[in-house]
This record gives structure tokens, sequence and C-alpha cells, in this order.
């Protein structure tokens, strides 16, 4: 139900008591202390009968200070004490006094000290020591004063029980002010002001709180309820079986206001049209003080509803996915951390190819899929099995080992997914699984080996299952471990390139020379190129790295003019990571124009994963730098799956043969006769050939005889440093 927002909200017109009565004694309590029974007779013939303040007076009666101490010790609510100044002592009556508002603590009853011994105890000084209201010798006392002065004493003591109310109930507010504006669910918020009201009007709990929340048509529901009412809760306000009770909070949701009419129904606004209704069994007519202070309690907690509401639309974009309506990843790690049982499993599930879904259709489309996705995982697994979405394609599972399986995840996406209006889809996904054998593992340290598992499964098996090892995590503290090394490393310059040239089989001329880049640690040990550029691939350190690479290798190219030909050419290998920059091209040919360069001194070389991985978009990039005159390889090749369509798709320059057919204890006839294959299919191309990894002269022979123009290898030259490529460059000028 929705309701116009309003600052105020006003009492209705109900038939009150009396709004001077401030609290529900009906007789004022008079206590007498006199040793004289006498005394004790007179005062109540005195007033008897006569109502003071539109109330009777009831007497109590005590003989000594000691007795009247114990009256006033038990729970009483005596409003004027008429106390004898002489009697089991001279001052026991001044001494009662001290007690009662030092050792007693009560301030609020008013006392009217009496004598019969006139001068004996001076009125001005003991008006001034003792905290008393009149001091009168007996004989004064006629009917006439004693009424004036006890309806003095009466009037001051009501105003002080109306302050001290007042000021217990504002106390009282404050401390439920507090309390309910802690970051609490709606349900303990709501037996909070149950707890709550109850105390403030003093009434047994027989109290509810009914809530209308959004979406505006859904009915009102019992939230909280105490007392003969507790078996309501969670009924629709519809159901509630006492009529009495049900119309009151009718009314009260209707108006927008409270009625403190036969109970009291209160009104607490809420945020975004949210709204509580509280109904408190009180069983007499409220009080002007309890309605003032009914006023300020039901605006500060209309200010704590609201705060409430914002907190748990905070706590559910933090621990719930808008987009699926599944829990997000800190719900996730939440309940993990909470977890009890150790025969439980989590599971990471990455929808494959989903990029390709949202790239080659749209966006609106891939969240269809998500959805679709998130409804068939939902329905697949008991409600104990905890489902949630991580973010883009990536979902978790936890639950009882025996749910979580990779068969019954496989089983989610045995059929095609329903999408929108589209024709049936059919998907798949690759898991990482982690079986928790030990509570103390936390929801982060779980998280990072399922997607350990994940990584490893994506590598190995695509459309499978992988449970996690620890030899996994091993291996990736080792790569995070190497990652941060190389970060430093890079940062502080301490990468560095080597060159191996490039030589003609035919005449034994230097063509040119591949930079090659080496990183050596702070122990002065070399890290293989295998282990580090993969890494710096992943973590997009290779864009600044590859980068530095071309520039450092182009002005070392630079640096040789007048000691090489001028068609001496630096090759430079580029990653597929630098390839997908979109500006990558031209950023080439921006440090190509920095060194001073032609485009025939500069050669690239790619792989076939490479090749094959975005072809169109390759092949442009390609053709910008080629149409600068640089020149393109193809590295590693016989190792791959390129297609002769591929090859020349990308207009190529140069195939470059893998060592693996060349050299080393496995080649053999077979793998040498690869080599020849690919000589001659580059042949047909119009491809020049360079042979890697030429290591003696008769397999420098044979690539040459099988028409091979090119070759590196330690036949020739290692990777050599920049001064030690100069010296190699006059040896070999020296020794021709």
């Amino acid at each position: 139900m929705a309701y116009n927002d309003e600052a105020l909200i006003p009492f209705a017109d109900d038939a009150l008591a009396d709004p001077g009565q401030t609290w529900s004694a009906a007789v004022w309590q008079v206590l007498i202390v006199d040793d004289e029974p006498d005394v004790h007779a007179a005062s109540k013939l005195a007033l008897k009968g006569i109502p003071v303040e539109g109330r009777n007076i009831a007497f109590s009666h005590a003989h000594t200070a000691a007795q009247a101490l114990t009256l006033l010790s038990q729970p009483n609510d005596f409003a004027v004490a008429l106390i004898d100044v002489v009697m089991e002592r001279d001052d026991a009556g001044l001494q009662l006094v001290r007690q009662i508002r030092e050792t007693l603590d009560n301030k609020a009853l008013r006392i009217i000290l009496r004598t019969g011994q006139p001068g004996y105890a001076p009125e001005i000084d003991t008006i001034r020591q003792y905290d008393i209201n009149d001091y009168r010798t007996k004989s004064e006392l006629t009917q006439v004063r004693l009424f004036t002065c006890l309806t003095m004493a009466v009037r001051s003591y009501a105003q002080i029980r109306q302050l001290e109310a007042g000021r217990r109930g504002l106390e009282q507010i404050l401390a439920a002010s507090v309390e309910l504006g802690k970051p609490v669910g709606l349900k303990k918020f709501a037996s909070g002001v149950v707890t709550q009201l109850c105390a403030l009007l003093n009434v047994e709990a027989q109290c509810l709180v009914c809530a209308a929340m959004n979406p505006s048509d859904q009915t009102p529901y019992v939230l909280a309820a105490a007392g003969a009412y507790d078996a309501w809760i969670g009924l629709p306000l519809n159901q509630i079986p006492e009529s009495r009770v049900r119309d009151s909070l009718y009314q009260t949701l209707h108006a927008r206001q409270h009625f403190l009419h036969d109970g009291a129904s209160l009104y607490f606004q809420g945020y975004n049209d949210q709204a509580l209704a509280a109904f408190v069994d009180v069983q007499r007519p409220l009080q002007a003080l309890e309605k003032e202070l009914l006023e300020v309690f039901c605006s500060n907690i209309s200010v704590a509803f609201e705060n409430l509401q914002l907190y748990l639309n905070i706590n559910d974009l933090a621990y719930n996915d808008t987009l699926v309506h599944l829990p997000n990843r800190n719900a996730l790690v939440e309940a993990i951390d909470a977890r009890n049982s150790v025969e439980e499993t989590v599971a990471l599930l990455d929808l494959d190819s989903f990029a390709d879904i949202n790239s080659i259709l749209d966006d609106s489309f891939g969240d269809a899929v998500l959805q679709s996705v998130a409804h068939k995982l939902r329905a697949a697994f008991p409600a104990e099995t905890l489902v949630a979405r991580l973010g883009s394609d990536l979902f978790g599972l936890y639950g009882p080992a025996q749910q979580v399986t990779p068969e019954k995840i496989a089983a989610v996406f045995d059929d095609p997914f329903a999408v929108a209006a589209s024709e049936p889809l059919r998907l798949s996904a690759t898991t990482g699984l982690v079986r928790l054998q030990s509570s103390a593992q936390t929801g982060l340290v779980t998280l990072k080996s399922a997607s350990a598992a994940l990584k490893q499964a994506k590598r190995l098996q695509r459309g499978k299952s992988l449970y996690f090892e620890a030899t996994q995590a091993d291996a990736a503290r080792d790569r995070i471990r190497m990652l941060n090394h190389l970060r430093t490393s890079f940062s502080e310059e301490r990468l560095f390139l080597h060159y191996q040239p490039f030589i003609n089989l035919q005449d034994g001329r230097i063509v040119g020379a591949e930079s090659l880049l080496r990183w050596k640690n702070t122990e002065g040990q070399f890290i293989s190129p295998e282990l580090f550029i993969p890494i710096a691939e992943q973590s997009g350190l290779m864009i600044p790295m590859g980068e530095w690479v071309a520039r450092t290798a182009m002005k070392w190219r630079a640096s040789l003019k007048g000691q090489v030909d001028a068609n001496f050419r630096v090759a430079i290998n580029v990653s597929r990571t630098q390839f997908a920059e979109p500006d990558f091209a031209q950023k080439f040919l921006e440090i190509l124009d920095e060194a001073g360069l032609q485009g025939s001194q500069v050669e690239i070389e790619l792989t076939e994963s490479v090749a094959i991985e975005n072809l169109e978009d390759l092949a442009i990039k390609l053709h910008i730098l080629r149409g600068c005159g640089i020149r393109v390889a193809m590295d590693d090749f016989g190792t791959g799956y390129s297609s002769l369509s591929v090859i020349q798709r990308l207009q190529l320059d140069h195939l470059k043969i893998d060592r693996g057919f060349v050299s080393g204890n496995q080649v053999g006839e077979e793998s040498f006769e690869i080599a020849r294959t690919i000589i001659t299919m580059a042949d047909h191309l119009a491809l020049t050939t360079i042979a890697e990894g030429i290591e003696t002269q008769q397999q420098c022979d044979a690539l040459l005889a099988a028409g091979c123009q090119e070759g590196q290898g330690y036949l020739f030259s290692r990777p050599l440093a920049e001064t030690d490529f100069l010296v190699w460059l006059q040896d070999l000028r020296t020794s021709r």
C-alpha cells in the first residue's frame, strides 16, 4: 500500500483521561509519623472526606521513626509525609528526614514537619538545612491550614513525579533510539520496537508489529509479536484472527496516524512508501505525558526505521547480484567463513566462449543468458547449496560434497538453455572444485584454490571439471611471486636484450639479428623467457615491456649505422597481448620514426598461435606496418596449426623453421623431412625461410641444399649483449 510522505504524524481524537492526570494512582498516599495516637486520629478527622486535587487521601501510620523508615523502604507511592520532630529521640524526626533523602534517596516525597514544642528546632535553620515543604507547630495546623499545607505539598509532589516520569521516558526513548538504530535485520528491529513500547507504557508484553513493505500491492504481515500475539508472527494482516487488533492496524496504516482508543495503535513511516504499525494492548486510557513520550518515541523510531531500510538496501547491494538475483562473491565468502561441516565442496563455473556471445550479439542478450544460467543452476541444486554469481560469467556453488559434483554440474548443461525469444542455446562451462577438509580454511583462501583449479581446467580440459590439488596452489604462488619480481626488475630497468644474428646460408653474410628479451634476478640467475613471458602476458605487463623492447631494439639498430649494411634488419617478437591493443600499429610506427629507421630495417616476428587468434584484426594491423616497409615473419613455424590460407591472408615475408625440426638429439630424418617440406612450401609461396637452432655445419649444408636461405644458431653465434655483438662484428670482418 502506498502512502504520501508527511512531516508530522498526528494523534487521532480519542476519548482520553483528564490530560492533567499524570499517573495511574486513584488516591494520594499520606504517611503520618507521630508518637501521639491523638495526632493520628485528629489528622484523619480533619481531612476526612475532603478530596485534594481531585483525589481522596489514604492514610498510613507510623509511631516511631524506625517504623516510618521501614514503610518508606518498601515499594509504595507516598506523596506526603507528616512527621513529628520529637519522638523516641529529640531529633528523631529530623534524622528521619535525612535518612529519607540520603539513605533512601527519595527526593519526590513531600515532607511537612510538625512539632508540639515550638522553638525546639528553629524554623529558619530547619528549613534551610532540610529538604522539607513546611514546618508547623501542631497547634497551628487547623483544618484549613492542614488542608492548605497538604494541597501545596501534593501539587509539588505531582510536579516532581511528572518531571521524573518525563525524564525516565526520555532516557528510555534515547536508549531505544540508540539500540534500534543499530544495523540489524528487519525482524530483530521489529522485535526491539515491541520490547521498547511495552517498557515505555509499563505494560505486559502484549504487543505486535505489522509491516507494510514494498511492493505496494503486497499484503501487510505480522513481523514481530509478544505475549498472546506471538503465534501470529508471519500472518498476513487480513488473517489476524482478532478483529479488534486487525481493524486497528488497518486503520492506522490507511490513515497514516496513531489511534489510542481501545489499545494503542502507532504508525512508523519508513523509506519509499514502506511503513510499520504497532499495536500495544493498553487496558487503560493513556495519560498526557505518555502521549507526549509516544510522539517523541515514534518520531525517533521512524528515523531509525528509515536508516535501517537504507542499511538493508546497501547490504543487499553488497551481498546480492542485482542482475541475476543471486548472492554475490561477498555472500559466498561469508558463508564459507561461517561453515561448520567439513564435508563440503566449493565450485567455480566459468561459461565457455561467453565473450563471443556478447561480441557477436549484444550485452542485453548476454544478460539474458546469465539470467537463464542463474535460474537453471538455482533450480538444479537444493536450497542448502548456495548458488552465487561472482562476476561476469563466473558462478559459484557451495554445499554438501554429495550435491556439488562434476556430474551434477555437467547435467545442468546437458540440455539447451531457453534465452528470451531466441532459439535454444547450447552452453558449456569449465569448473574448478575444492573439497573443504578443514573448518579453518577461510572463504578467500578457498576461492583462490578454486580459481587455481579453474585456470588449470581451462588449460587442460575446457568444458570439463577439475578438483584442486595442492600443487596448483604452489604453482599459482610461484607465478605471483615471479610476477612481483618481474614488475620490480622492469621498473628498476634490470631487463635487457641480447641479439642473435641471421646469416645468409649461401654466402655467409650477416643480414640481421633477432632481439631476445633477457631477465637476470637479484641472485644473478637467468630466468627463462618461457617462464616469465606467459606471466607478463597474463598480467598485462607485456604491453609496457613490449613497447620497451621495440624502442630498445630499434635504438640499438640505429646505433649500428656504418657498421652493418643498410638493409640489416632487427627482428622484434610481438605477443598476442600487444597485437590486441587497438593502437598497436600506430605506436609501433611512432617508435620507428623516433629511432630514425626505415621500415625495411625492422622485422616483426609473431607465432602461429597469435596468427589464428584474431585473424582479421591482425591482418589489418600487419597491412599498415607492411605499408611502411616493415617485414613480417612467422616464428616457430611447424609447431602450430596455421593453414596456407592464414599465411596468404597475412602476407608474410619469412617463415622461421622451428629448431625442433633442425637440431637436437631427437631430430631424425623424419623431422628433417618436415623442414624440407616447409622450405618447399615457402618457395612456392615466394617466402624466405629462416632455420633456427643450427648447431653443426652438416645441418647448415643440408638446409642449404634443401633451399633454405637464412639461418641462426650456435654454429654462427649464441645471443650476444650489445657490446659483445660489436666485438663479434669486428671479429667477423677481421676473419674475412
